[in-house]
């Protein structure tokens, strides 16, 4: 073969092997893009010609422990603009300006972006949607979106919290469960151009989505309503500047109720200021004062230290310590453990706690939960103070003897309770008892759980007749009983800590009382505290009151009957109506004319019984049991003016 045949074969070999490696690396080339990116470039693409917008997902309902919702998420309108599609702007702003919360100047500019979407107004009632769809302006589109309501108002506030905007949960249940709460948000897809803009003939769709997880509390309704109504009142006849009632369930460490004042509506929770947010059960430490006294007596009896009868003297009601002089209320002399914890004495106390001793004063008051977290499934809980026993010098042992130098939150003291109420048992205090998913599948349950037992059963129930004691006559907590149950408590008086000084307050104090009922069964534990009340600071005269009215009302509600010796003692007429005659605007005795019975937690039969019996006519709304009533019971009804009885669930 010549030499020049011979370059020419080479060169067509080089130029076909040049072609077919170029048609591989297209075909590769093609394959990598069609099959290995295709994916992410569809993707993308579609996001080159879509606008995707998340809207607010659906959160789950919050529900008391009888199925009642306490918070929901309702379906609203959201109201956003294609400002391409829109013809004549500034005559859609004025319009719209009108309707909406916002200036024209504010509409107008959004409607001159030059966006292809743009949100005008989230949320809207009913009324504006109604309004701005008659407006027929083209441009305008509205999606569905979720609104958080809370449809009994203050009611629970600081207990279930609120929302933001997003909506997250931005306190109490809320915020703990806000995971298991919030929905899947759903996506607004629409539409448009090479440039951006909507298109005139594409139509909106709205992908995915799934409602949250709905969340079962331990709260009662009803008794929240009791707590608040009863709480409320008192801290407004004392002049307070706050309050908290705590109920519990001591067998179980359920939280029934837990209330504090001032309280806020979720609704509109910018009208009023983060202070009254917060959830002083569990965000607020006091010195407990007398309160705190059972905590030592059960310590002193579970140790077998001193029996029962032993007489303690009492100085006469001075007693120096650590150089310092510690009083009683009272010149008392010899008293026994009993008596000591009936009339309160706190030289009877500073002397039973030296004979505890540091270390173990200080073991029981830990296995008592004080200076730690209950645990309770809220945010922002605080431990409360209890120094370790190497920081007490003889004066701090005597003051923490009687609930000095110290300090608790409501739901500690309240457990601290509940475990001498149900025999020696701390409990672990809840409020969420059940989670259930959109397909009403269980997808978590609580369950009573017990911490550890600080007390013997024998012990438990002798601290229980000492605290029977207190209410009994001649005790400091009197006003605490209730007509047909034993009842079981302490009162407690403390001073505040002034923060420029550093010292105790000369007027300033925190009135409690803390018990539990039927003190031979407890079916709930309830805690009140009176902050500041001004005039009467006793929590005797103060607290022991409300105790009294909140447990009245919560025992009629359960259906838990009186004590039966005490009921044929002093229960003959199986519906008490006699009250003591008072005038409703003298507050004093006085029986002329008709007196208002007590129909709290009746029926509406029962109600309409009494009223024919009575020659009564009072105006009636509502269904289900008294809830609330006026006059209030054992006044006089006075002529011509308004009585009535409401009803609630």
């Amino acid at each position: 073969m010549a030499p020049s045949e011979r370059g020419i074969q080479i060169r067509i070999r080089l130029f076909g092997a040049f072609f077919v490696l170029a048609f591989l690396l297209v075909c590769a080339r093609a394959y990598y893009l069609q099959i290995v990116l295709g994916p992410d470039l569809q993707e993308r693409a579609e996001q080159q010609h879509q606008q995707v917008v998340k809207l607010t997902p659906q959160r789950g309902t919050i529900y008391d422990r009888n199925g009642d919702a306490l918070a929901l998420s309702l379906a609203v309108e959201s109201l956003y603009a294609d400002p391409g599609q829109i013809v004549e702007p500034e005559s859609a702003a004025i319009k719209l300006a009108e309707v909406l919360d916002l200036s024209r100047k504010q509409i107008l500019q959004k409607l001159k972006s030059g966006k292809g979407f743009v949100w005008l107004e989230r949320r809207l009632t009913p009324e504006k949607a109604d309004q701005i769809k008659g407006l027929q302006i083209t441009g305008l589109h509205f999606v569905s979106e979720h609104k958080r309501y809370y449809p009994l108002s203050q009611l629970g506030a600081q207990a279930i919290g609120f929302t933001g905007v997003d909506p997250k949960g931005l306190e109490g249940v809320e915020l703990k469960y806000d995971a298991v709460l919030q929905g899947e948000a759903g996506l607004l897809v629409s539409h448009r151009d090479a440039r951006g803009r909507g298109l005139a003939t594409a139509e909106q769709v709205v992908r995915g989505g799934a409602p949250g997880q709905d969340i079962y509390l331990t709260l009662d309704r009803t008794l929240q309503y009791i707590a608040e109504k009863e709480l409320a009142d008192a801290v407004g006849q004392a002049d307070a500047v706050g309050g908290t009632v705590v109920i519990l369930e001591p067998a179980s460490g359920k939280v029934l109720a837990m209330a504090s004042q001032p309280d806020y509506n979720p609704n509109a929770v910018a009208s009023f200021r983060p202070a009254e947010w917060r959830n002083r059960a569990i965000c607020d430490s006091f010195e407990p004062g007398s309160t705190f006294k059972p905590f030592l007596m059960a310590g002193i009896l579970e140790e077998g230290l001193v029996s029962r009868k032993k007489k303690i003297y009492c100085e006469n009601g001075r007693f120096r310590v650590g150089g310092k002089t510690i009083r009683d209320h009272k010149k008392y002399e010899s008293l026994n453990l009993d008596e000591v914890i009936k009339f309160s004495s706190n030289i009877g106390m500073a002397k039973l706690g030296k004979m505890l001793e540091r270390e173990n004063f200080y073991r029981y008051l830990r296995d008592f939960g004080f200076g730690q977290q209950t645990g309770v499934d809220l945010p922002g809980e605080v431990t409360g103070t209890l120094h370790p026993p190497s920081r007490w010098f003889e004066i701090d042992l005597a003051a923490i003897s009687f609930g000095q130098g110290v300090t608790v939150t409501p739901l500690q003291l309240a457990s601290a309770t509940a475990a001498i109420a149900n025999g020696g048992l701390m409990m672990q205090p809840y409020l969420v008892e059940r989670i259930i998913d959109s397909n009403g599948a269980k997808q978590g349950q609580q369950e009573p759980s017990v911490r550890n037992r600080v007390v013997s059963e024998k012990t438990a129930r002798q601290v229980r007749e000492m605290m029977v004691g207190v209410v009994e006559k001649g005790g400091t907590g009197t006003r605490a009983a209730v007509p047909g149950y034993r009842v079981g408590g302490k009162t407690g008086t403390a001073q505040k800590v002034d923060p420029v000084t550093g010292g105790y307050s000369v007027d300033k104090r925190v009135a409690s009382f803390v018990g539990f009922v039927p003190a031979e069964r407890p079916a709930m534990v309830i805690l009140v505290t009176i902050d500041e009340p001004q005039g009467k600071t006793y929590g005797g005269l103060v607290a022991a009151p409300v105790f009294s009215r909140i447990a009245g009302q919560a025992l009629r509600y359960l259906n838990v009957p009186p004590s039966e010796a005490i009921q044929m003692a002093t229960l003959p007429d199986p519906a008490p109506e006699v009250l003591p005659c008072v005038d409703d605007e003298t507050d004093e005795a006085s029986c002329d004319g008709l007196q208002m019975p007590d129909f709290l937690g009746m029926s509406y039969r029962q109600v309409l019984q009494t009223m024919e019996r009575r020659g009564l006519n009072l105006k009636l709304s509502g269904s289900g049991r008294v809830v609330e009533q006026s006059p209030r019971p054992g006044r006089r009804i006075r002529y011509n003016s308004e009585a009535w009885v409401k009803f609630g669930a």
